[in-house]
C-alpha cells in the first residue's frame, strides 16, 4: 500500500511538472552572418551576441501572453552570399520564428530584407551599414548601428581636417558594403578639397593586391582608402610592405576595424598607419560596454570583433517590442518596433520613421603596438 502511494505522489508530481512544461512556449529568434569562410571570425562573433542575449533573457523569466518564454537561437549560415542569404531568409520564414538578428553583410542583408517583408517577420542589423538598406521603407526593417554615411563621411573629414592629407587612392571590393561606403568616402574627401589621384577594384576573395598597390605607388598618395573586409586589407598592409608603402595611411570604414586584422597583417608595418571607423562607442563609452564585454570574454575567449554587443541589443529590441505587445506574433509585435525607447549596452536605441538609429555615435580607430585605439 505504502508503494503504491509513493508510486502515485510521485506520477502526480512528474504530470504536474509535465503541464507546467507544457506552458512553457519556445519562441525562436533567427540569426544570420557568415559562419564559414573567409569572414566566418565575424559571423561567429555576432552569433556568440545572439547566443548571449536568450541567455540572459531565458534568465528573466519572462512571460508574454500569459505563457513563460523559452527563447532559442534559429542559426543560419549566409556564407557573406547574396544567393545564400536570401535562401536562409526564406528558411526562417518557413520556419516562422519570432524575429531575426542580421545579416552581417549589406551585399546579404538587402536582398533579405524584401524577403523578411513578404513574411511579416522584423529584422535587426547590428552590422550591416549600406544606406540603401532602409531606403524600401519596409516596416520590418531596423539597424542598430551607423551607416556608411557617417562612416565614410567621418573618415574622409578626419583626413582632411585632422591629418590635412592631399591625395588618395581609393579601392573597393565591389560588394554593397565596400562600394558603398568607399563612394561616401569619395564624394566627401573630393568636396574637402581632397584630390582622388586613383580608383582600383577587386573582390571580397582576392589575396594578391601587387599589381593593384604597384599602380597606387605610381601616383604617390599621402593615403589609400580600402571598402571591404579585414582579410583583404590585412593582406594588402603585408603588400604595401614588400612595396615600400608602409608611411602611406590606410583608411576604411568597420569592415577593417576589426582586433583579426592585426593577426591578418602579421607584423607588418603599415598597420600603424590604419585609421578605421566603426559605427557607435567605443566599447569603454558605450553605457553598458565594459561590464558587458568582461561577461562576453569569460564566455567566448578571444572571439570578440566588433558587433557582438549591437546583435546583443538586436536581440533585446526584438524581445522588449514582443513584451510591449504582450505578443510573440510579428503580425502583433512589429508595429511597437518604430516606438522603442530601449536602453542598451551600446546606446540608448531608439528608431527615425524609416528604421535607422536616432543619433547614432561614430568610433575612429588606430592601431598602436599590435592595438586597436580608440581615437575618441
Amino acid at each position: 500500500m505504502q508503494m503504491k502511494l509513493k508510486i502515485t505522489v510521485a506520477a502526480a508530481i512528474a504530470a504536474a511538472a509535465g503541464v507546467a512544461m507544457a506552458q512553457d512556449m519556445v519562441v525562436k529568434i533567427g540569426h544570420v552572418a557568415p559562419m564559414s569562410g573567409g569572414q566566418a571570425h565575424y559571423g561567429k562573433d555576432n552569433e556568440n551576441g545572439v547566443r548571449m542575449a536568450i541567455e540572459d533573457l531565458n534568465a528573466q523569466g519572462i512571460t508574454i501572453g500569459g505563457k513563460k518564454i523559452k527563447f532559442e537561437i534559429a542559426a543560419e549560415d549566409d556564407a557573406a552570399d547574396p544567393k545564400q542569404g536570401t535562401a536562409v531568409a526564406q528558411k526562417l520564414c518557413d520556419l516562422k520564428v519570432a524575429g531575426v538578428v542580421g545579416h552581417l553583410n549589406s551585399g546579404t542583408t538587402i536582398p533579405a530584407s524584401k524577403i523578411y517583408n513578404d513574411c511579416g517577420i522584423p529584422h535587426v542589423t547590428g552590422a550591416a551599414t549600406n544606406p540603401n538598406l532602409t531606403k524600401p521603407g519596409y516596416k520590418t526593417t531596423y539597424r542598430i548601428i551607423a551607416n556608411d554615411n557617417s562612416l565614410g563621411a567621418g573618415l574622409a573629414f578626419y583626413a582632411a581636417d585632422a591629418l590635412k592629407l592631399k591625395k588618395f587612392a581609393v579601392i573597393d571590393d565591389r560588394t554593397a558594403y565596400g562600394q558603398g561606403v568607399a563612394e561616401v568616402f569619395k564624394k566627401t574627401a573630393a568636396a574637402k578639397g581632397i584630390q582622388i589621384v586613383d580608383e582600383q577594384f577587386t573582390t571580397d576573395k582576392a589575396t594578391d593586391f601587387m599589381a593593384i598597390l604597384t599602380a597606387i605607388k605610381a601616383k604617390k598618395p599621402d593615403g589609400v582608402f580600402y571598402g571591404g573586409m579585414d582579410a583583404q586589407a590585412g593582406a594588402m598592409l603585408r603588400q604595401m610592405d614588400q612595396l615600400g608603402l608602409s608611411n602611406v595611411k590606410f583608411f576604411g570604414g568597420d569592415g577593417i576595424c576589426t582586433a583579426e586584422i592585426i593577426k591578418i597583417a602579421a607584423g607588418a608595418t603599415s598597420l600603424n598607419g590604419v585609421v578605421c571607423a566603426e559605427g557607435g562607442a567605443s566599447i569603454a563609452k558605450m553605457p553598458g560596454g565594459n561590464a558587458w564585454k568582461a561577461k562576453y570574454d569569460a564566455k567566448y575567449p578571444g572571439q570578440f570583433q566588433i558587433y557582438s554587443p549591437y546583435t546583443y541589443d538586436a536581440t533585446f529590441v526584438l524581445v522588449d517590442a514582443m513584451k510591449r505587445a504582450n505578443s510573440t506574433d510579428p503580425k502583433v509585435y512589429t508595429p511597437k518596433l518604430i516606438e522603442t525607447s530601449y536602453k542598451g549596452v551600446t546606446a540608448n536605441i531608439a528608431f527615425e520613421p524609416n528604421g535607422e538609429l536616432k543619433n547614432p555615435a561614430m568610433t575612429l580607430s588606430v592601431y598602436k603596438d599590435g592595438k586597436k585605439v580608440a581615437l575618441n
